[in-house]
């Protein structure tokens, strides 16, 4: 009897996979957002948000609220930018792929790392990111979330 064949993920499927179980690294329970950058299809660095390092987090002591934001945390995809340079590792003309779409600032910052395409699953906040990714050209797809499910990780909360 033959065996049945899967259909296999796309590369933006998969990416976003990706994005998803390492947004369950994530500390911020307000939102858990995970972001892979990728080049040639290869992954060269991940981020979630997160406190700063040596800081506590906010799964542990609660948020630092401004203007209805918890800004203690460093969003997935500055942590993913940071992550790269810490290594040395160049993300110039990158993909990035994010659970959650760029807030302003994080927008700006892909921009200028060089990133030439943002997949991201949900919309989160801001609608400048459309309008100026066009100036640039910088193509942002909305590729929604895959749905991993990850129930031994679900079960178990970040350590």
């Amino acid at each position: 009897m033959p065996e049945e064949v899967r259909p296999r993920a796309s590369w933006d499927e998969y990416f976003m996979s990706i994005a998803q179980v390492v947004a369950t690294r994530s500390t911020c329970p307000r939102k858990y957002v995970g972001s892979v950058i990728v080049r040639d299809r290869t992954i060269l660095s991940t981020g979630y948000n997160g406190s700063i390092r040596g800081m506590p987090h906010c799964s542990d002591v609660g948020h630092m609220m401004e203007d209805n934001h918890c800004v203690a945390t460093i969003h997935a995809e500055a942590n993913a930018i940071i992550q790269a340079a810490k290594n040395g590792v160049t993300i110039d003309g990158g993909d990035c792929y994010v659970t959650a779409s760029p807030c302003w600032n994080c927008f700006k910052q892909l921009a200028n790392a060089g990133i030439k395409r943002i997949c991201f699953g949900e919309f989160y906040r801001d609608n400048r990111i459309f309008e100026i990714a066009s100036k640039i050209g910088i193509e942002l797809v909305h590729s929604g979330l895959p749905g991993v499910s990850l129930p031994a990780l679900a079960a178990t909360p970040p350590t």
